[in-house]
């Protein structure tokens, strides 16, 4: 079954610091046409950073458009070329002053291909040492630590709702063996 659709136009509606939204129209398998709404993304990273064996870094912190504070991973938009452990370091020093020994790639993945192209690395960072870089002057962010379990079961209670940290934390959680 053929499933590609092909975009025949695209008008660009808004360009920010962050996104840019455009409209495309595209022609469908059977021929008809139709349109699409696409915010376009340069790509994020997010990270798990572990303290040591047992104990992870978060961050809580402001969201809009959720409407509340969420505890999260530390995550943040990759620059233009930019390579992905490249932001995950330079975003663990400006919301946490943490600097990763090692990084190790967890998964890739869109994280709502309806309608973004945006794409996120996730990295497990280990052997944490203290460097501080000054955050983004929009960034205000609570740091909180607690065990993996506790992150864990802060999933479950539905404390945690951000998809990047349950996604990172479990499969963190896997990579270590604690879950």
């Amino acid at each position: 079954m053929e499933l590609t659709e092909t975009v025949e136009g695209s008008e660009e509606i808004y360009k920010g610091k962050v996104v840019t939204l455009r409209i495309d129209t595209v022609r469908f398998p059977n021929g008809k046409t139709g349109k699409r709404e696409v915010i376009q993304h340069s790509g994020a990273v997010t990270v798990v950073p572990m303290l040591d064996d047992d104990t992870v870094i978060l961050v809580r912190q402001w969201r809009l458009p959720a409407g509340k504070a969420l505890l999260e991973l530390p995550a943040g938009g990759m620059e233009e070329g930019e390579d992905p452990a490249e932001t995950a370091a330079r975003e663990l020093a400006e919301e946490i002053g943490k600097k990763p020994g090692k990084l190790e790639k967890l998964f890739a993945c869109y994280l709502a291909p309806g309608y973004t192209t945006e794409y996120m690395y996730g990295y497990l960072a280990t052997d944490l040492s203290d460097e501080r870089l000054d955050p983004d002057e929009d960034e205000n962010v609570e740091v909180v630590t607690m065990t993996l379990s506790e992150a864990l079961a802060a999933i479950e209670s539905g404390e945690i709702e951000d998809s990047k940290t349950i996604c990172g934390l479990t499969l963190a959680a896997r990579r270590l063996g604690k879950g």
